[in-house]
């Protein structure tokens, strides 16, 4: 009689060697989305894929062959493990737009700012620590912050940002359960995903809360430089060095180098060193030499001029477009720059529920709840402006509020939702950014 073997029927046979830690990980929203965004048919309000297109790409790939054929030796070997020293200069100059003096050794480079995300989380927090975010925050973070196992506790903002009473208050309750904040991460300059902005008073209060009750800052700032309404506003690390900083030249040249940056005062500074050594060894050499390449051979300031204004056309075509489509009820954020705008649905809408018929209507759109760690957000929707031109972001808001009008007839039809769904022109005050 033949013996019969059983096989293991599981999907992942793997799955009971993997760490705690893997129990934390989640899929990305707007990863999600990619296959279905790309489809051409599709408007994608959803991704924050900067355009690159204006770039003079002629130029720079001349610039980059002759580096190539002179230092290719050295553009192509291993390099440091706290970034190129003559890069790192550049990038205090960059840095020193938004009023940040410091040392070139206080700079590591990363590749992008998410991995500096990843190692200032790797080297101060436990499992249960607890992260302090705005509310909401970016959807990167919470991935990386849940998979090394902290709890996040998002802190009330308002349309300066941070609000600074609910930032006390929070920090007295959960130290009062005797749980351990290791910081608190921010985007001050056009969130991501409100769009809002913190004004300077408001900077200021909330590092001085945090530097009083011992709370780390960790400030956030891919978008800085892509102001649309005025000059860049001084950031938090230039109030007090030791804010954390994380930069990036993914919004002001270009995403596929993959470079970043942490400012981090020098003790903290060698310990990401460490922390990077044994994640890469050494950040991409390559990818410093050339964006180093661009910064000195390349008008990159004039660029980022072009991008505000490009940039520019399409929020106001889409502020435009919200203000004459969305039904009453809408209401959404009013960014001074960025990517960004954040819409709150009528009440009783739930953004994720929406996403299929969005779809079906050939819009891609992020729903609220991506952007918190606790279930809040089923009313909101991100939406970006910076990847589509402006007719294409026109026709997406339009196809996106017709989504949104049939969701409130088929409430309306059901008793469950009454309010008028004529269009409407939101009111209120521009937020001060003083």
């Amino acid at each position: 009689m033949t013996e019969q073997v059983r096989h293991d029927t599981r999907l992942d046979r793997f799955v009971d060697n993997y760490s705690d830690r893997t129990q934390g990980m989640r899929v990305s929203a707007v990863r999600a989305l990619f296959a279905v965004a790309n489809r051409p048919e599709i408007v994608s309000l959803a991704g924050g894929m900067p355009n690159i297109a204006d770039l003079p790409l002629a130029g720079i790939a001349d610039s980059m062959a002759e580096m190539i054929r002179t230092r290719g030796t050295q553009v192509m070997q291993y390099g440091s493990g706290q970034g190129e020293p003559g890069f790192r200069e550049q990038i205090l100059s960059v840095m020193a737009l938004e009023g940040i003096t410091a040392h070139p050794d206080d700079v590591v480079v990363t590749a992008g700012s998410q991995q500096g995300l990843d190692l200032v989380t790797r080297i101060f927090c436990n499992p249960g620590d607890v992260i302090l975010a705005e509310s909401p925050s970016y959807v990167g973070a919470l991935g990386t912050f849940l998979s090394y196992q902290t709890e996040v506790v998002h802190v009330t903002s308002d349309d300066n940002g941070i609000n600074p009473e609910a930032l006390r208050e929070t920090i007295a309750n959960v130290q009062a359960q005797g749980k351990k904040i290791k910081f608190l991460y921010t985007i001050p300059n056009y969130n991501n995903p409100s769009g809002v902005t913190q004004p300077l008073a408001r900077r200021q209060e909330v590092v001085e809360i945090c530097h009083t009750a011992g709370v780390l800052v960790v400030e956030d700032n891919p978008y800085g430089l892509l102001s649309l309404d005025a000059e860049p506003i001084p950031a938090m690390r230039s109030l007090n060095d030791e804010v954390i900083y994380l930069g990036s030249f993914s919004k002001t040249f270009a995403p596929g180098f993959r470079v970043g940056w942490v400012l981090a005062p020098h003790a903290v500074r060698e310990k990401l060193v460490l922390a990077q050594e044994s994640a890469t060894l050494c950040p991409p050499v390559f990818s410093q030499f050339a964006i180093g390449n661009y910064l000195t051979n390349h008008d990159w300031l004039g660029q980022v001029h072009i991008f505000r204004d490009m940039y520019r056309e399409r929020r106001d075509a889409m502020l435009t477009t919200l203000s004459e489509v969305m039904p009453a009820g809408t209401s959404w954020t009013r960014p001074a720059g960025g990517f960004f705008v954040w819409v709150t649905l009528p009440e009783g809408l739930d953004s994720q529920a929406m996403l299929p018929r969005g779809v079906n209507a050939r819009v891609a759109f992020v729903p609220g709840s991506a952007f918190y760690a606790d279930g809040q957000g089923a009313r909101n929707v991100r939406l970006s402006f910076c990847f589509p031109p402006a007719d294409r972001i026109q026709l997406g808001v339009k196809r996106f509020a017709d989504v949104v009008r049939r969701e409130l007839e088929v409430m309306s039809t059901f008793g469950v939702h009454t309010s008028p769904i004529e269009p409407r022109m939101p009111s209120g005050p521009a937020p001060d950014l003083s």
